[in-house]
């Protein structure tokens, strides 16, 4: 598949053959789940001349029906363009079919979807990870020159760790989140699934700066990276001990060999701790599903989507958000509206704050020593489908990336290694907030170290 760089070098006339080409593609790949409805109607609708990039289900763009992979939100008609969709427009790229994830971003292995599973391009009774996993799939599976996904808690790095591809999560407030539907507004962000680091580092240029019609956007100007990665400069990265022991053994062993790489080509690696992972899978998911019940709150059947047929007001709201939202959906807003609650609030959400503070703090005291941390993305490489069915068991395959939103900090990951049974092995470095062109100096030295 042609990269990204070199796809816009291309002439116009060369893009729109490129796009007859991926159509192609994607319809002799439609068993990959990748795309949702596989393209059919406005699902195949391409945008401008541009580029063409994938574009996951909960990112607006006008005109196409934009559901989170909701049943509570078919027949939905986005009004407006996203940021990143307006700024990829005004630069050459153009969006190209809606990528499958799990519901609203809830989950991690994209089973969660109304339109079916997505498979792993790898091996189609793999999951591909989630929820950005359709993103994943599409890139790995040579269906996507590149795609944007949304990482909560790991919804880009860890499909793409699953996928044998690049995701990359900015510094949360970096990319806008305006036209993102919100799963967990202090956690969400976009970013890019691409076949290589330098094609992350030229997609997250694109799409990132201020936009003063979101809140949550930081008002810094926008330093550009891809442009000046260095490959070749020498970093000291922070090797997280405990986080290594509680992986698998495959993933380990990529992930030692991939330190032991680092250190042959003059990194430097010094050794650190980080307090029990548990920690942070608590923390996160009070936040979040305490946020995400405050977002869905707004899917009632009122002003937009599916409304189920009834009676009166109190049954339309009963039955639409019944029957329009999936299980692991309704397990998060239940759980979210509970810590929420009188009489519970200052035992978990305010608590769940305060931890958010001491492992933000650990981060900060590691960077005092290092630019960058290292560290697994997944204790396995993509498991089976149907193999976690403890809602809890699937919740702890985000262990080693969910501290990273929690603390907004911006982080890449990219393959390392390959298992037994030949899945791809990812790892992630994280880097100090705002400092993207650490990130991707050191990610794009591992990618070369390992070609």
């Amino acid at each position: 598949m042609i990269t990204l760089k070199e796809a816009m070098a291309l002439p116009k006339e060369e893009i729109a053959a490129l796009k007859q080409d991926l159509r192609q593609k994607i319809e002799a790949k439609k068993d990959l789940g990748a795309y949702v409805e596989q393209l059919t109607g406005s699902e195949i609708a391409e945008f401008g001349e541009g580029v063409p990039i994938a574009v996951k289900d909960n990112i607006q763009v006008k005109g196409w029906n934009v559901t989170s992979a909701s049943n509570i939100l078919q027949g939905y008609v986005a009004p407006y363009n996203a940021t990143v969709i307006d700024k990829m427009l005004a630069n050459g790229l153009a969006p190209f079919g809606r990528t499958n994830m799990d519901e609203f971003a809830m989950g991690s292995s994209t089973e969660t979807s109304f339109y079916g599973k997505t498979r792993n391009p790898h091996n189609p009774d793999r999951v591909p990870g989630g929820s950005s996993g359709g993103s994943a799939a599409a890139v790995a599976g040579g269906i996507a020159i590149a795609a944007l996904g949304s990482d909560t808690g790991g919804s880009i790095r860890q499909p793409a760790a699953f996928c044998g591809c690049v995701g990359m999560k900015p510094t949360y407030g970096k990319v806008s989140r305006y036209g993102l539907g919100a799963y967990s507004s202090s956690l969400d962000q976009i970013g890019p699934i691409t076949q290589n680091v330098e094609d992350a580092a030229i997609l997250y240029d694109i799409i990132a700066g201020h936009e003063p019609k979101d809140s949550t956007s930081v008002n810094i100007p926008h330093k550009k990276v891809s442009d000046k990665i260095d490959p070749n400069r020498k970093l000291t990265i922070a090797v997280i001990d405990n986080y290594m022991e509680e992986a698998g053994e495959e993933v380990r062993n990529a992930i030692l060999n991939a330190i032991k790489a680092l250190e042959d080509a003059g990194h430097k690696i010094v050794h650190k701790n980080m307090i029990n992972s548990k920690y942070d899978v608590a923390t996160y998911y009070i936040i979040a599903t305490a946020e995400a019940s405050t977002n869905l709150s707004r899917y009632d059947g009122v002003r937009y989507g599916n409304r189920a047929p009834s009676e009166n007001l109190k049954e339309m709201y009963l039955k639409t958000r019944s029957e329009g939202f999936g299980e692991e959906v309704k397990r998060r807003i239940l759980l979210g509206t509970f810590v929420l609650s009188s009489g519970y609030y200052d035992a978990y959400y305010i608590k769940a704050q305060k931890a958010r503070h001491l492992i933000k703090a650990q981060f900060e005291s590691i960077f005092e020593e290092a630019d960058l941390i290292f560290m697994p993305v997944s204790p396995t490489p993509a498991f089976a489908f149907g193999s976690k069915k403890d809602p809890l068991e699937m919740y702890l395959s985000d262990i080693y990336t969910i501290a990273v939103n929690l603390a907004g900090l911006p982080a890449i990951s990219l393959p390392v290694g390959t298992s037994s049974d030949g899945l791809p092995i990812g790892a992630q470095f994280v880097a100090k907030a705002f400092d993207e062109q650490t990130l991707f100096d050191g990610a794009s030295s591992l990618e070369n170290i390992l070609k």
